[in-house]
């Protein structure tokens, strides 16, 4: 008897968020010839070091392994800790600066120590390329490329758009493709995970295996999820990090939780019927995601402390304090101050003119409250107050 679901079920979960599926039909096959014998699939994901810091967008296709783990299957967590020294060329118009070992190195250990916030480490192979790509030698390189043509890596969409425009390419840029198929015949996985910009990469390991007598494997790629502004890829360096906007929101519930695709769509239901509002499931998105990571303690506190500061409107614990002297901002009577000259200790204007300014474009608040005159009461001396202006804020401690 079968310990795995049955395909319907568990395409319900690994078709979620999957822009592609090379093919379908494979899939569905693969499934039913693992349920017959009892064999699980043997399911790769490739990560290069190339950065000491995993980000959400990163977690997409961490999460999808995840899926395949929880439905029975072999999940190989690959460290391309050989590819890294070439660097992939995928989004680059100019040739990457390749790593030292060292960078290398230290960038898996840190790689490792963050993916087990989500794949069960117990059952997880993790794998380094440079188990069989750094015995290769000279002669197996040079058997290894001659499957492929220059002009198939030229129909590479980066390769044939610095062709054109004239731009250098190295021809160790041209090996990356062939170094990352290769991965897929030294593991002979029966389906690789990638986001859409890998998909010639993802080809080259099906190509590869026919030619060493494999079965294909299958190739499953998922979007690449954009960061807070929407349109640009979600990146640190773009200052796009995670933030819930209704647009997104669907997005981030399909990549980066383990609900079902039908579970997704009642809850979306439910939005739309009005008997859920929306913001109460963008406060289980952030708990989910941040449970996922750092466990229901953490998740239930940071909820806590955002319904302080933005709800309750008390101060959240990790608030810059600025202490400010009450002479220094002090009002015509007693306990009252001057909220213009309070901006400017503060650091949150740069004069009394724009702070005069934002005041009167509704922009700032005080404990929550839009402040609406210049000179602003104190029920007491000293005094705290959360003061706001746009998205930044700071705790003014006034004695």
């Amino acid at each position: 008897m079968s310990t795995f679901l049955s395909v319907d079920e568990q395409m319900d979960l690994l078709q979620k968020g999957a822009a592609e599926i090379i093919r379908v039909s494979d899939l569905r096959e693969r499934l039913e010839d693992s349920r017959k014998t009892g064999r699980p699939l043997r399911v790769k994901a490739g990560f290069d070091p190339t950065a000491p810091d995993l980000h959400l967008g990163h977690t997409v296709l961490m999460r999808k392994l995840r899926h395949f783990q929880q439905l029975g299957h072999t999940v190989i967590f690959l460290v391309g800790d050989f590819t890294s020294l070439i660097g992939d060329p995928t989004g680059r118009n100019v040739t990457r600066k390749p790593l030292t070992r060292e960078q290398v190195d230290a960038n898996a250990e840190t790689y490792k120590q963050q993916v087990f916030k989500i794949l069960d480490e117990k059952v997880t192979e993790v794998r380094y390329n440079s188990e069989w790509l750094g015995k290769l030698g000279y002669e197996g390189t040079i058997r290894l490329t001659s499957h492929f043509t220059v002009s198939q890596m030229l129909e590479r969409e980066e390769f044939s758009k610095r062709f054109n425009a004239e731009q250098p390419i190295s021809l160790h840029e041209l090996l990356y493709p062939v170094m990352q198929g290769y991965d897929s015949v030294a593991l002979e996985s029966d389906v690789e995970l990638g986001g859409t910009d890998q998909k010639f990469n993802l080809l080259c390991g099906r190509e590869l295996q026919r030619h060493y007598g494999q079965k294909p494997q299958i190739v499953l790629m998922t979007p690449i999820l954009e960061g807070t502004d929407g349109v640009q890829k979600m990146s640190k360096s773009l200052n796009n990090a995670i933030g819930i906007n209704d647009e997104l929101m669907w997005k981030y519930w399909v990549f980066l939780t383990d609900l079902r695709q039908s579970e997704i769509e009642s809850i979306k239901a439910d939005v739309v019927a009005g008997s859920l509002h929306p913001m109460e499931v963008k406060k289980r998105l952030a708990r989910t995601i941040t449970a996922g990571f750092h466990g229901e303690a953490a998740a239930v506190s940071a909820d806590e402390n955002w319904a302080r500061m933005f709800q309750q409107k008390e101060a959240a614990e990790d608030l810059e304090e600025v202490s400010v002297a009450y002479a220094a901002v002090s009002g015509p009577e007693a306990k009252q101050i001057r909220l213009p000259k309070l901006l400017v200790q503060m650091g949150l204007a740069a004069s009394g003119a724009e702070a005069n300014r934002k005041i009167s474009e509704k922009a700032v608040k005080l404990d929550g409250e839009t402040a609406e005159s210049l000179i602003v009461a104190l029920p007491a001396l000293p005094a705290r107050v959360v003061v706001r202006l746009g998205k930044r804020a700071k705790v003014g401690v006034i004695g």
